[in-house]
């Protein structure tokens, strides 16, 4: 991952990488590294991540179809 440096804002610079590794879930996967996850438990997890976008998808899809 790059991030170019303009007019030394470094700040600036800084935020566009913070943005890029937060679209990217690095964030994330570090948070769930720090301590092991039984296999079981993580199943479990996923699961309720795919009912939940699953739901956000057609909530979303409901609300265009309804304002069109």
């Amino acid at each position: 991952m790059q991030v170019s440096v303009r007019d030394n804002n470094v700040e600036q610079a800084l935020r566009a990488l913070k943005k890029k590794l937060q679209r990217e879930g690095v964030f994330r996967e570090m948070k769930l590294k720090q301590h092991f996850e039984k296999p079981s438990v993580k199943k479990a997890r996923e699961q309720a991540e795919a009912v939940r976008r699953a739901r956000k998808l057609a909530r979303k899809k409901a609300q265009r179809e309804g304002a069109v």
